[in-house]
């Protein structure tokens, strides 16, 4: 019997994803975790904003949803 390859990994978003370049700097497109802090970024999940490190999630407002 043959063995199965291992299954390939999912890439994610590159570092530059999370960041944007303006006039006025470098500006983070993500926002960050209440909890952990600046280094660590929340997921936009369409209505609510989730931080995979803690599990703690931030709901978007009505008029603040961008997808």
């Amino acid at each position: 019997m043959s063995e199965k390859p291992a299954p390939k990994k999912k890439k994610g978003k590159p570092v530059s994803a999370y960041y944007r370049i303006e006039k006025s700097g470098i500006v983070r497109t993500l926002p960050t975790c209440d909890r952990c802090g600046p280094g660590y970024f929340m997921a936009d999940h369409g209505n609510r904003y989730s931080c995979g490190h803690c599990g703690f999630t931030r709901y978007k407002t009505e008029g603040a949803q961008t997808k």
